[in-house]
């Protein structure tokens, strides 16, 4: 069990950082008018177990913070 500990923890890192940084590029598109992150994607990585990397990017980011179903499902 400890040997496998460690890479639960790297995965969950590398996974928050991942939906973190989505959360930017996809503002980021939102302003520039491009190609947007479809928002399954968004979810999924917070499923994935990304959830405080997509919260802490919606707040850094100010991006779908006025969207009941970010705001309610990506914490869940």
């Amino acid at each position: 069990m400890m040997e496998v500990m460690p890479y639960v923890i790297a995965y969950l890192v590398i996974i928050n950082i991942v939906a973190f940084v989505t959360m930017g590029i996809d503002k980021w598109k939102a302003k520039k008018k491009r190609w947007r992150i479809r928002e399954r994607t968004l979810f999924a990585e917070a499923i994935l177990g990304g959830s405080i990397g997509a919260l802490a990017g919606m707040y850094v980011f100010r991006h779908k913070t006025k969207h009941r179903k970010f705001v309610l499902g990506i914490p869940l």
